[in-house]
């Protein structure tokens, strides 16, 4: 695989623009040789990919990608959850639209600071790659979420990769919501079994593909010239990031953001959280310069109300309240 370029998909929506932009441009930094098929969940970011005529990326709006069976169930779940549904569908289209000899989907929230061969390369001859959550024993949510995280999930155009792909595309048509039931949770407890139900499967195994505030609690993170360096804090493993999942980054209108609710140290929002975050603002600024008839952070409104003073209180109590002035922020961990 080493010889031939990397594929990904990703998708997104006008609310996602920075973060898929940004992601794609950390791609394009790390990875030498790939190709990017972006899926536009709206006319409005249609629109902008197409003005920025980006580099070695494909951008297919809806209106080409949406079939029968999509559209039969897309009245029937929110937005977040169509694109849960969506995702094996744009690993498909891609491989047959385009006779990919294999496709890797990445969330759109994702940063990359080194090339994710090496995650091709620990594959080798499997069919199928899946990532663990790995989360950290405070944060355990396997059984709710599920094992793996769909993230980072490749499929090879072979017998083995296309009947696992098939059967997860029928699953997530027949059912994908946001909700627990019958030990199912949008797209992603389909993969529990994986390793069991189908052929040729590899769990990554380099820990730096798939950090994410759900894990980074097990790792101390420095910086060494250039590069970022984590040292696991049990087996003092030291390793490079592949890949963060900036999971739950939230903007608000009143000029916060919002990190998420696990504990993130001093070293994490200084190396990972700052720089992401600035590099998402000139991005906005970029965008802006282009169209700024709409926000491509997506910012909404702010938590109000009783419910969330009390549940703010109980998030600083446990050191797991990051909400913070965005500018504010910025500047504290210049």
């Amino acid at each position: 695989m080493s010889s031939t370029p990397l594929y990904f998909c990703t998708l997104f929506d006008s609310r996602y623009l920075t973060r898929g932009l940004v992601m794609y441009e950390s791609l394009k930094a790390s990875c030498q040789n790939f190709h990017l098929y972006i899926f536009s969940f709206d006319d409005r970011s249609y629109h902008m990919l197409e003005k920025l005529h980006l580099d070695r990326v494909t951008v297919i709006p809806l209106s080409s990608f949406e079939d029968e069976d999509l559209l039969r169930v897309k009245p029937t779940r929110t937005p977040a959850e169509y694109c849960w549904t969506s995702t094996p569908s744009t690993i498909l289209y891609c491989i047959e639209k385009f006779n990919l000899p294999h496709c890797t989907y990445l969330d759109a929230d994702l940063y990359f600071y080194n090339d994710p061969i090496v995650c091709f390369q620990e594959m080798g001859d499997h069919s199928i790659l899946i990532t663990e959550h790995r989360y950290s024993p405070q944060y355990e949510k396997s059984q709710i979420a599920g094992k793996y995280c769909v993230q980072f999930i490749t499929f090879k155009n072979d017998v083995y990769g296309l009947r696992a792909l098939k059967w997860w595309r029928e699953r997530c048509l027949e059912w994908c919501y946001a909700r627990i039931e019958d030990g199912k949770f949008g797209d992603q407890k389909y993969l529990d079994d994986w390793p069991e139900r189908f052929e040729k499967v590899w769990v990554l195994q380099h820990p730096g593909g798939g950090l994410a505030p759900w894990n980074i609690q097990q790792y101390e993170v420095k910086r060494q010239g250039e590069k970022l360096i984590c040292t696991d804090k049990r087996t003092g493993h030291i390793f490079e990031p592949i890949f963060y999942h900036f999971h739950y980054l939230r903007f608000f209108q009143n000029g916060y953001i919002e990190l998420g609710r696990r504990t993130l140290s001093e070293d994490v929002l200084r190396l990972f959280y700052k720089p992401h975050i600035s590099r998402l603002e000139d991005m906005k600024q970029k965008l802006w310069s282009i169209d700024s008839s709409f926000d491509p952070h997506g910012a909404t409104a702010s938590p109000r109300g009783l419910k969330h003073v009390l549940v703010s209180a109980y998030r600083r109590f446990r050191n797991i309240y990051h909400v913070y002035p965005l500018q504010e922020f910025l500047e504290k961990y210049a």
